[in-house]
């Protein structure tokens, strides 16, 4: 059976948001499950990698940009040629979400496109004691307002990862057989965690 003309084989990902919210964290969780607490400052970094579904090779490739606004010129040539995107800010970081609401505004502007495919992902969920930024407030803004979708993880936890990446390839509009090949991917990951996974750590929060 031929591929739906609609169905796209190469899709490309981009996690933006200010320096230090977890951005590396999350994709290596994803990639490698593993996670690394101290932060390492990140230029660019594309990662690729290819699914078999079905008979058709699908590529998805994974940008990983900076969160220094020192390089506008490169942050805008990723969006031009990027498909979906993950707008990342911490729990613990008002001022990562005051990032990702320019970073936003961004995007709809360079794409000139209000239907942009957007996941926001409040990560650090982990820091429940740290927490600065209200889940309720930021869920209302993103889905009611902005319509975008809206997730909180924690790359230290692993907690809600696939998930935002499931739901990045589904708004790019990749073949919805993609979702089994990610569930294999990760078969020991917990289906019943919602938005804010339960937290009762007491230890300290680190970067994640």
């Amino acid at each position: 059976m031929s591929l739906d003309v609609k169905e796209k084989t190469h899709v490309r990902l981009v996690f933006l948001g200010a320096a230090g919210v977890g951005k590396t964290a999350l994709i290596r969780r994803f990639l490698q499950d593993s996670f690394e607490p101290k932060h390492r400052r990140t230029v660019e970094e594309l990662h690729s990698k290819e699914y078999d579904i079905g008979g058709v090779k699908v590529t998805v490739e994974i940008l990983d940009t900076s969160g220094s606004y020192s390089f506008p010129a490169m942050r805008k040539l990723s969006i031009q040629n990027s498909d979906a995107f993950a707008l990342v800010y911490a729990v613990d970081d008002p001022e990562s979400l005051e990032a990702v609401k320019r970073l936003r505004d961004e995007i709809l502007e360079v794409k000139e496109d209000k239907y942009t495919p957007i996941v926001v992902v409040g990560n650090k969920a982990d820091c429940e004691e740290k927490r600065l930024v209200a889940s309720d407030d930021v869920l209302s803004t993103v889905e009611l307002d902005w319509n975008n979708s809206y997730l909180e993880a924690s790359a230290k936890e692993n907690a809600n990862v696939v998930e935002v990446f499931r739901e990045l390839l589904q708004q790019a509009n990749l073949p919805s057989r993609l979702s089994p090949a990610l569930r294999r991917r990760r078969e020991t990951f917990p289906k019943d965690l919602g938005v804010r996974p339960p937290m009762n750590k007491t230890n300290s929060c680190v970067v994640s």
